[in-house]
């Protein structure tokens, strides 16, 4: 029993972490149409930001804000003046483009940081545990699982029940009547994007003491975060959450019991839903 309690921990855990980078991805994706490879790149440089303050100032909380406000302000930047452009809204210029910003990033962060894979620190107050039905649970994993909690009620909150986010989803229901009745869908879809990065970017600074950071890992989290809204659906925040939740507990239980097969379970289960519902769980059609 204890060995079960225990995986389905560490799966909620990992799934919460793929919610939050999954999450600003399906807002791209669902809400602008942009296939942006360069998401897990957004991850990895917020991790590194967010290793290096930690390091520097010892504070948890300054390595979350800055890596926050670094990638929101690069995610906004690689918008504004790459993936605007009238020459990008087709897929194949989006893959191109956010493919050789992947790349640039990558490069940029062994020149920096190394390709010694790196673990942020965990907070002091974080480093206890605490006994579930008799399962040690490390303090950290149960604070990750309580911020990816308010993650996703404030992005609820926020697209669903303020005016700010009825702008947005007007903006996607119907962008030429949103541009008729006065809204700026420039500046709707440039806070979309940045608001993705964000997210993506402290999700790597949350991610850093659970799976460290390394060259390559950006490839890696890119791909779990596009099975995630292949599964959930794309655009669907409700998708996002059960796809991580499912994903992670999926890897946790693989890895322990069939380690040979874990990722494949992942796929298989990714082109299951593809055969029965190809929108996803919680798509639209």
């Amino acid at each position: 029993m204890s060995f079960v309690l225990a995986q389905v921990i560490n799966g909620v855990v990992f799934g919460f972490l793929l919610f939050l980078i999954a999450a600003g991805l399906t807002l791209m994706l669902g809400t602008m149409q942009i296939v942006n490879l360069a998401h897990g790149s957004f991850y990895l440089l917020g991790g590194y930001i967010g290793y290096s303050v930690v390091r520097h100032t010892d504070s948890f909380v300054l390595g979350c804000l800055v890596g926050l406000v670094a990638i929101g302000l690069v995610g906004g930047a690689s918008y504004r003046f790459i993936l605007s452009r009238e020459s990008m809204r087709e897929v194949l210029p989006q893959v191109l483009a956010t493919f050789g910003m992947l790349l640039i990033v990558s490069d940029l962060c062994r020149w920096i940081w190394g390709g010694v894979p790196l673990a942020i620190p965990r907070p002091d107050y974080l480093k206890g545990v605490a006994r579930l039905a008799g399962t040690i649970v490390p303090n950290y994993r149960l604070a990750v699982i309580g911020i990816g909690i308010a993650v996703a009620l404030f992005l609820w909150w926020f697209l669903e029940k303020t005016k700010y986010g009825a702008i947005v989803r007007a903006g996607v229901d119907d962008e030429q009547m949103a541009q008729g009745i006065g809204i700026n869908i420039g500046v709707v879809k440039l806070f979309v994007f940045s608001l993705g990065a964000m997210i993506a970017g402290f999700a790597g600074t949350v991610g850093g003491p659970l799976i460290g950071l390394h060259v390559g890992l950006d490839v890696e989290i890119l791909l779990l975060a596009l099975v995630v809204i292949i599964i959930g659906g794309m655009g669907s925040l409700r998708g996002a959450l059960v796809g991580a939740l499912l994903i992670g507990l999926l890897d946790s239980f693989g890895k322990s019991l069939i380690p040979e097969v874990s990722l494949f379970l992942i796929f298989a289960i990714m082109l299951v839903v593809l055969a029965i519902k190809p929108q996803g769980l919680f798509g639209g059609r």
